[in-house]
């Protein structure tokens, strides 16, 4: 399904009614794999919400006050850390760090009291999110004298009913709506780059020599992210995932999934299983969130 017909799709079909916290179907998973001693995979669930900081109060029981306000956002990031040693690792979080400090913030400010934040305004802020995670991977490598620091980035925000992604590098977003599995990003690798460039046909990027070399990332010297909305519907899912899993499982086994999954822990599970029983050669990281149709 290509994106023009999935937002056709989206502006004639109905969202539904905004879930509430405990309809969410949230859960993240990652592995070392069976080849790397060390797993430089991080990722983040995480949810924004207006907050009540008592700091003082005569009420005799503060416990039965709403310290916790409405949730403004739904927030998945997977970052797959490049680098020799630690430092790939080390990327990938602090990169994680910066993105959830800088977003989380800029939704608070941002979130008018009447609805969410005109698009033009939320790309601008993601943009920045990433220029200031890629700063700060640059100096923390300059600081380490690092030659080679950098990381993956792909960030899902959810405020219902539409979602934006932001990527950089090959970890992959879908979405998977009506039977139908979409890839939300597209891969940032030389290969692809040739491919879009006319240079490299496209059925020769599989089994490129440059299919998982990455021209832009985090704390490389390409960092520009691509930056896409969609509309959210009940019943629909959300997966991001490292190349781990996508050397691994194809896209149509990921659909094939999807469809007979019972929960996000257990999709999660599956796929990093496949993944794994089919060699495991890179650290393998997979993150699901859905709307429930059907809450239980």
């Amino acid at each position: 399904m290509s994106l023009a017909e999935l937002l056709v799709s989206a502006i004639t079909s109905e969202p539904g009614p905004r879930p509430r916290d405990d309809e969410l179907d949230l859960f993240g998973l990652t592995h070392p794999g069976k080849v790397r001693k060390e797993n430089q995979d991080h990722f983040l669930i995480c949810t924004v919400h207006q907050q009540l900081a008592i700091h003082g109060t005569s009420f005799p029981d503060p416990s039965k006050l709403q310290v916790r306000g409405e949730r403004l956002a739904t927030i998945v990031l997977v970052a797959d850390g490049v680098g020799g040693g630690a430092a790939g690792g080390q990327a990938s979080q602090l990169t994680i760090e910066t993105i959830a400090r800088y977003v989380s913030h800029t939704l608070r400010c941002v979130q008018s009291p009447g609805g969410m934040p005109p698009d033009e305004e939320l790309f601008a802020s993601l943009r920045e999110a990433a220029h200031q995670a890629h700063d700060a991977v640059r100096a923390e490598a300059a600081a380490r004298g690092e030659a080679h620091m950098a990381t993956t980035l792909t960030l899902g925000i959810g405020i219902w009913p539409n979602a934006y992604y932001m990527q950089l590098g090959d970890s992959r977003a879908y979405y998977y709506a009506d039977g139908k599995l979409l890839r939300v990003t597209r891969d940032q690798t030389v290969a692809q780059e040739l491919a879009d460039q006319g240079i490299l046909p496209i059925d020769r990027v599989a089994k490129s020599p440059f299919r998982h070399v990455l021209s832009r990332a985090i704390g490389s010297s390409e960092a520009t992210p691509e930056v896409t909305r969609l509309e959210l519907k009940r019943g629909c899912v959300n997966l991001l995932c490292s190349d781990g899993l996508t050397k691994h499982v194809a896209d149509a086994e990921i659909a094939e999934q999807i469809q007979k999954m019972t929960s996000s822990e257990q999709l999660c599970r599956t796929l990093v299983d496949m993944a794994l029983d089919r060699g495991g050669s890179d650290n393998v990281t997979v993150v699901v969130a859905r709307p429930r149709d059907n809450p239980t």
